[in-house]
């Protein structure tokens, strides 16, 4: 899942040697962090988040463990 989050980012960015994805893993919910150039923020979020509800519905698709829930944050790799 990691990977796939991976290749549809760096996809959509300018910058994709700047994606990076981290894992973590809780009880009942695997969140995936997703880091970008500041500059490929908004790109990989897109107009009124839709570019980010759709990562999201793959990320669903692709099969998550049931009853297990998901979450993919973004950031900025200038951001801490």
């Amino acid at each position: 899942m990691k990977e796939l989050i991976e290749q549809i980012a760096k996809a959509l960015v300018d910058n994709p040697e700047q994606v990076s994805v981290r894992l973590i893993e809780g009880e009942q919910t695997t969140v995936f962090e997703l880091r970008v150039a500041q500059s490929d923020l908004g790109k990989v979020i897109g107009k009124q988040g839709r570019t980010a509800s759709s990562i999201r519905t793959i990320i669903s698709a692709a099969g998550m463990k049931p009853k297990k829930g998901s979450r993919l944050r973004f950031w900025s790799s200038a951001s801490t």
